[in-house]
């Protein structure tokens, strides 16, 4: 029986080595990458920063065109921003520089981030993380375009209702700027929660059944980030922050329930491959047994 073991120990071929294992590098190399890396990064955000501080001007036209929309239809008078300082323009100027430039150069920051990664996965984890990449950038632009359409015209429409003939406004450039930005910067991240869900279902965190039971709590908190998130008191715009939220969230409960399902039907076919290796395995022994008895009574 132990000459058996041995020899089918002999005759089992080595495992080939893995595609992780033929792309790993020493530590010092990894060093190397890095800062090719992010040299490489910095390199596209300094261009990107330059283009957009070039383009500033033209940058914040846009972002006052929901604002001067409101303006002229609630009848306020000529519409205008003013700042308070005599640097405000130029801190404004970089400040559309400095976000817009790290927008304009994410696709090629992620493309760095994932070359340094890239070496360290298997094949199919590379695919998954490249599909990461670009669907995070598409809902995270979906998100501030939809803020941008939808809810900024909403939201100054409530906020300049107070305003009449003998209380006008006065918009300081700096005020406005951060207000338009962390409302495109809120609905982008929002956004973002169907990639989130999808990648905790992969990792086998939460189920389609758990977030279907949890459903009806996650319509309040729904709610209560919209009227964190949202500046204004008004039901408009907490509903148009809460209403897309709960879409997205029933939306990732049909990807949680793809990935469950998948998941599922590996397990059990792993399950019934484990099994009929065991059984077989049973059999093996149970024939080596019988021939090991006849041996014995023939001697």
């Amino acid at each position: 029986m132990a000459k058996q073991r041995a020899a089918s120990e002999e005759e089992e071929p080595e495992s080939p080595p893995s595609d992780l294992e033929e792309s790993r590098m020493p530590f010092l190399a990894h060093l190397r990458e890095l800062r090719d890396r992010v040299r490489n990064a910095a390199i596209f955000f300094m261009l990107a920063f330059a283009l957009c501080w070039w383009r500033a001007k033209d940058i914040y036209n846009l972002l006052k065109a929901p604002l001067f929309n409101v303006w002229e239809t609630e009848k306020l008078g000529k519409p205008h921003i003013v700042f308070g300082k005599l640097t405000e323009p130029f801190w404004v100027d970089m400040s559309i520089a400095l976000w817009a430039g790290i927008f304009v150069a994410s696709p090629f920051i992620f493309y760095q981030l994932w070359k340094f990664i890239a070496p360290g996965l298997y094949k199919r984890e590379r695919k998954i993380t490249v599909a990461f990449a670009i669907f995070s950038a598409l809902f995270f632009i979906s998100g501030a375009a939809f803020c941008y359409r939808f809810v900024l015209e909403n939201l100054y429409g409530f906020l300049l209702d107070y305003g009449d003939k003998e209380l006008l406004p006065m918009i300081m450039m700096q005020d406005y700027l951060d207000l338009t930005r962390n409302m495109m910067l809120a609905f982008g991240a929002v956004f973002e929660l169907p990639l989130l869900i999808y990648f905790l279902a992969m990792v086998g965190l939460v189920t389609h059944r758990s977030l279907w039971k949890f459903n009806r709590w996650f319509v309040v908190i729904a709610f209560i980030v919209g009227a964190i998130l949202t500046p204004s008191p008004d039901v408009v715009s907490q509903l148009m922050m809460a209403a897309p939220m709960i879409v997205l969230y029933n939306i990732s409960i049909l990807f949680a329930w793809r990935v469950t399902l998948k998941r599922e039907r590996a397990a059990k076919e792993l399950s019934e491959r484990e099994s009929a290796a065991d059984a077989a395995e049973r059999a093996k022994r149970g024939t080596a047994a019988e021939d090991e008895d006849d041996e014995e009574e023939e001697d």
